[in-house]
This record gives structure tokens, C-alpha cells and sequence, in this order.
């Protein structure tokens, strides 16, 4: 059996952690509804609040997305600073990259106009008062969870749309702020946007630097992507069966 990255660990510490605290908000909303209310307007700054702890939680996760930093989270959603791309040696074909990048794209906003579908059902929900306007806020915790069971357990995500290797290729990987929070738009106050906000602007960074710098993007181009190079070790299973893919390779060529 091969041994658990630092950084699988971490996450697997993340998951837990996360699902303890959407146990905490699930009791908050059974027997505390109150809590709630930071939600609204300017409640933020009038009482503190359990909730208070998971908006600074999310706050430092989408501001580790906007510096590029080499620890702590995995590469897939770090590739594209300029600091974590390295070109590969072999010359590779520039029509093959765009018509890589316009594949992933176009199977990425399927994704997005997917998820706006279910966000205005929510919305439309919410205006009527068909659910509780905490609503948006227990589907943006169970999301957190969600996140993590996609990189630590089963995507689908790449399974159906991207069909790409793992997360460390993942054209959406820094659109999980943005598609988390997306539920709590139409709860109008300074916790909800302030936290929509920036993931808006994690997001737009990720988008500009795709258009800009699409090599970063490929592993093609980008030897780092590769999964030879592979220090994360998030998608054991994935690198093993590509690992083993590798060696049958190599013994046909050398028969």
C-alpha cells in the first residue's frame, strides 16, 4: 500500500472538519434559527456569531487561491501562476493547445449554465418564500462538503463533463467558491456578498490567466501537470492506474 501524502492527509483532516461543521450549522438551524440572521443586511458586524468562524474559514481558503503560494493546496488550483509552470521539453503544437482549451471551455460552461439553471430555482424558491431563507445557507455548507468529496473521493464533474485525468488538469478547479456560494445570492447582506464577492474575483483571475496563458492549463505544455511529476498524490487510485498505463506502454515499445 502506498503511503499517504502529506497532502492527502490534509485534506482527509478538511473533510472531517467540514462535516463537523455542517453538523454544527445543521443543530443551529434545528434549535437556534436566530443565529441566522447575521446572514442579513448589516447583522454581520452587530453580533457575533457561530457562522461568523466558517465566513473567515472561507475568506483565508479564497484568498490562498489569489497568491501564489506552494504549500497547503494542491496544484490544480495553483497552475495557473506563472511560478508553477514549467515548459516541457518537447516542442508541442500550438493548434493542438487551443483546440484542447476550446474543448475543455465549452465542456466547463456547460457545467456553469447547468449550475445557473439550479440557482435561480433556488432564487425563485426563496422569493416565493417556498423555503426558509436559511436555506441557501445549509446548501452552501453541505457544498463545502461536497468540494472535498470531489477531490478525496469521486467527481462528477470529470466523470460526466470534463472527463479529464484528476484535479491537478481540472479546467474548474478555482470555481468551487464561486459555484458554493452561488446559493446565497438572493440573501441580501454583507455575509453572503461580501463572501460572493470574492469568490467572483478567484474566479475571473482563474478565467483571465486561461485566456492569457493557456499553456499553464496542459500538460502538453506544462511538465508540472504531468502525472509523472505528480507530489500532491490527491487521486491515489487515478495515479496508480495511469502509472500502471505507463509501464504497459513502455513494455509494448520495447517489443
Amino acid at each position: 500500500m502506498k503511503k499517504i501524502s502529506k497532502l492527502r492527509k490534509t485534506y482527509i483532516f478538511r473533510f472531517v472538519f467540514r462535516c463537523l461543521l455542517l453538523g454544527l450549522v445543521l443543530l443551529t438551524f434545528f434549535f437556534d434559527r436566530e443565529e441566522f440572521l447575521v446572514l442579513k443586511d448589516w447583522n454581520f458586524f452587530k453580533k457575533f456569531s457561530f457562522l461568523h468562524i466558517l465566513w473567515v474559514v472561507w475568506i483565508i481558503d479564497m484568498i490562498m487561491q489569489l497568491i501564489p503560494i506552494t504549500k497547503y493546496i494542491p496544484l490544480g488550483s495553483r497552475k495557473h501562476f506563472q511560478i508553477n509552470f514549467k515548459k516541457t521539453v518537447e516542442k508541442f503544437n500550438i493548434n493542438d493547445l487551443k483546440k484542447f482549451i476550446r474543448k475543455t471551455t465549452k465542456d466547463a460552461y456547460k457545467i456553469f449554465i447547468i449550475w445557473v439553471i439550479m440557482v435561480l430555482t433556488i432564487g425563485i424558491l426563496q422569493h416565493f418564500n417556498l423555503i426558509p431563507f436559511e436555506i441557501p445557507y445549509l446548501i452552501t455548507s453541505l457544498f463545502f462538503i461536497g468540494d472535498i468529496v470531489c477531490v478525496l473521493f469521486w467527481c462528477p464533474f470529470r466523470v460526466i463533463f470534463m472527463k479529464n485525468r484528476c484535479c491537478t488538469t481540472c479546467r474548474i478547479f478555482n470555481w468551487d467558491h464561486l459555484m458554493m456560494f452561488s446559493p446565497m445570492l438572493f440573501i441580501r447582506g454583507f455575509y453572503t456578498w461580501s463572501l460572493i464577492v470574492v469568490a467572483i474575483g478567484v474566479f475571473v483571475l482563474w478565467e483571465i490567466l486561461i485566456y492569457l496563458h493557456p499553456e499553464r492549463f496542459w500538460e502538453k505544455s506544462n511538465v508540472n501537470l504531468k502525472c509523472s511529476e505528480c507530489t500532491d498524490k490527491l487521486c491515489i487510485r487515478n495515479c496508480k492506474e495511469k502509472h500502471l498505463a505507463k509501464i504497459v506502454d513502455e513494455s509494448n515499445k520495447d517489443e
